[in-house]
């Protein structure tokens, strides 16, 4: 399947139904009076997250979703039905935003979440609701408002607990699937990974989900390379485990690059946790090992791990290390509740709706 983290699509909700004039008409009932009923409310556009989804593919082949329009009222004060509500299914992770792509509307991270896009018009009132003591025969009615329309984009970010960054070729992919089931592409050439990759790690018993995004190089911000596109699905992730290859003639130098490009592109990457892991070290000897584990250390500030995805060795140190600071993050945040359904343009959650819930209506 292909991956595509980023739609436009065009959304309208219904219109609402036209209020009826009508007047009883019976044998034997001289002054019937009238007896129209109200049109029908127009349907909603709604989002909504589900489980299995990890791209917006599917927003490739579709990109206008149009709720139904409220049937009009009828006499005998018969009322239109609504208008049947539009749903966009999208990945956990999703953010939508205005055509402008910078005015968010919603962030939906809850698998189950909930928010009205576009609320339906609201159907007009018949000639029976204008009956007065003073006006016992009105001949007119409401028609119906007309629905919102609008364009959006939606933008996927990928729930991830823990995210892999560096150079092309520092053995990103090879570190994933060594430690997953996951199965990148995997080649001796720059950019083999040219979309980012999911994979579910287990260390100690305990599960993680890894994120693989393709490769920085000098000037990603600029839109050198791949660009810096990608390092959105990493923002979520509660730690970075930075990936500095061992074949690199200058590590720091390499390390340094990586965070350069990380903190031009913003949005607090630099702040998160980072583990530094000096990878495919089974290329070098004793000597020449040392040499960059200390170079590496002197640039980044730190010890870092020895790593080899091919032989085995340090795997279990940087899981570890990274199962750490992930329960320690996890632990010091504390749950957001989603707010339950209190009015139309709340996001609401399967995980708050309950018995009490009648106790809580407005």
């Amino acid at each position: 399947m292909k991956f595509l983290d980023e739609a436009k699509v065009y959304i309208r909700s219904g219109d609402g139904g036209a209020g009826s004039v009508s007047f009883r008409r019976e044998k034997f009932i001289e002054f019937g009076g009238p007896d129209g009923g109200d049109g029908g409310r127009g349907g909603d556009v709604w989002v909504e997250t589900v489980n299995g989804l990890n791209t917006l593919i599917d927003f490739r082949y579709q990109q206008h979703f149009k709720a139904t329009t409220g049937t009009h009222g009828m006499g005998r004060n018969r009322t239109g039905a609504n208008g049947s509500d539009v749903t966009l299914k999208v990945p956990v992770g999703t953010q939508i935003f205005e055509e402008d792509r910078e005015t968010l509307i919603c962030d939906l991270t809850v698998e189950g979440q909930r928010y009205c896009l576009a609320h339906g018009g609201n159907g007009g009132f018949g000639n029976a609701h204008f009956k007065t003591s003073t006006n016992q025969a009105p001949d007119w009615a409401n028609p119906g408002l007309p629905g919102e329309e609008k364009t959006i984009w939606l933008r996927l970010k990928l729930i991830a607990d823990a995210g892999l960054v560096g150079l092309p070729n520092a053995g990103k992919s090879t570190f994933l699937a060594s430690v997953t089931r996951a199965r990148p592409k995997i080649a001796n050439y720059p950019f083999t990974t040219l979309h980012p990759n999911l994979g579910v790690a287990t260390i100690d018993e305990r599960e993680f989900i890894l994120a693989d995004i393709p490769g920085l190089i000098e000037g990603a911000h600029e839109g050198v390379g791949i660009g810096d596109r990608f390092l959105g699905h990493v923002e979520r992730t509660r730690v970075l485990l930075h990936l500095v290859s061992a074949q690199e003639e200058k590590v720091g130098k390499a390390y340094k690059t990586v965070k350069h490009e990380l903190e031009a592109y913003g949005n607090d990457l630099t702040d998160k946790p980072e583990i530094v892991a000096l990878s495919q070290i089974d290329v070098l000897d004793e000597a020449e090992l040392k040499k960059k584990t200390k170079e590496l250390a002197k640039a980044c500030g730190k010890t870092p791990f020895q790593i080899s995805a091919v032989t085995g060795k340090g795997m279990t140190e940087v899981l570890r290390a990274l199962r750490d600071i992930i329960v320690e993050e996890n632990a010091e945040e504390k749950p957001a509740k989603v707010p339950k359904l209190r009015h139309r343009d709340m996001i609401v959650s399967e995980e708050d709706t309950g018995e009490d819930g009648a106790d809580d209506q407005p």
